[in-house]
């Protein structure tokens, strides 16, 4: 079946249907990534865009219910060059196809990904439409024009849990699967927000040794406190800190009260609840295979990232310092304050990459909650 790609600046790409019919609409985005597509799509922080994968093959490694990073896919439309629909993976139960329309995601193939991106680069993310049953340039290019851009959405509250929950899962055994942790081994009581929280997130906390609450995003600063936590999690998430506002407020009740370690969107907040400032990146960051640098030890690490937005630390320089930069745009990947127990990176150490180049960040967070109890 036919199906058009329309962007906002008129570029059209025209191709194959995959996936669910009709039409989907967001911010066309592209992901570096060569594997990790079901993670992708399962990634709360990419709602409200359409995902294009630079990698030319996708859908070789079917779909397994283990490699999920939430219960539903959450993303406008998938983009790729040449769909595998004969997949081979030990794991595997259904195809990438099979997958999409079960969860209602419209998919376009056989197009130039190359020319897409380029065009994305060049001229920055920008919304688009993807359409099986209206093939007209105008109609779509009109359509893409009247979606809200996605500077000034707030999209995380539409990702958030609804109400607290307890999470005891750890990471991934090869012979074991999931464990589930005995509470009695968790050192630890975190509180984290949920801002679009990836599962492997809360395994990565546990299986450093945290007993996790998790919370809705505008979950009251006071009752988080009420539970005597050892440290505040703010999460990734999608679309713009900036008019988060209530969160931020939140965010700024526990500046000098608790241990705060911050992720991606979380990351984003926790600058804005110390006075600092946001920025809309040209096409953003998205992909496994992004190099960033350590400040204090001058290590490299390969890392996932995921964002549109990003920290301007000279906002921030009367009270965080730059932890980690981005070799390849220079933009803010971490940063530290100066002087409370406070740290935050715009990418993904959970995920893997390197692969487990950033897992250390977990274990500082933990560090840093011990030497809060002892000298409490």
């Amino acid at each position: 079946m036919k199906a058009v790609l329309a962007l906002a600046d008129g570029r059209i790409f025209t191709g194959k249907a995959f996936g669910a019919t009709g039409e989907t609409t967001g911010e066309v985005v592209f992901n570096t990534a060569m594997s990790g597509y079901q993670e992708v799509l399962t990634d709360p922080s990419y709602k409200g865009q359409m995902v294009t994968m630079t990698y030319t093959q996708i859908g070789n490694t079917g779909i397994n219910p283990e490699d999920v990073e939430s219960g539903q896919l959450y993303l406008s439309g998938f983009i790729v060059r040449e769909y595998q629909d004969c997949y081979s993976n030990w794991r595997a139960t259904m195809s990438l196809d099979a997958y999409l329309k079960e969860h209602g995601i419209v998919g376009i193939q056989d197009i130039d990904t190359r020319a897409l991106t380029r065009h994305l680069r060049d001229k920055g993310a920008q919304n688009g439409i993807i359409s099986t049953v209206d093939f007209d340039p105008e109609s779509l290019v009109r359509k893409a024009r009247a979606i809200p851009s996605m500077s000034g959405l707030d999209l995380a509250s539409g990702v958030s849990c609804k109400a607290p929950y307890h999470w005891t899962e750890g990471l991934w055994d090869l012979t074991s699967g999931y464990p589930q942790v005995d509470k009695k081994e968790l050192k630890y009581k975190v509180v984290a927000y949920d801002f679009g929280i990836k599962l492997n997130i809360l395994r990565c906390l546990v299986s450093a040794g945290c007993d996790v609450t998790v919370v809705p995003a505008t979950f009251p600063a006071e009752s988080a406190l009420a539970m005597n936590p050892d440290g505040i999690f703010l999460s990734n998430g999608p679309g713009d800190p900036e008019p988060m506002k209530e969160v931020i407020a939140n965010i700024k009740k526990f500046v000098g009260k608790k241990p705060i370690f911050g992720i991606c969107l979380g990351h984003q907040l926790l600058g804005l609840a110390l006075g600092g400032r946001t920025i809309k990146l040209k096409f953003g960051n998205h992909g496994s295979n992004l190099p960033v640098m350590d400040i204090a030890t001058k290590k490299v690490e390969i890392t996932a990232q995921n964002h549109g937005f990003s920290v301007d630390i000279l906002s921030l320089s009367h009270a965080c310092q730059l932890a980690h930069e981005n070799l390849n745009d220079q933009t803010v990947e971490g940063m530290s304050h100066k002087d409370l127990p406070i740290f935050s990176v715009q990418h993904h150490p959970e995920a893997s990459p390197g692969p487990h180049d950033s897992h250390y960040l977990f274990s500082r967070f933990v560090e840093m909650m011990e030497k809060e109890k002892s000298a409490a």
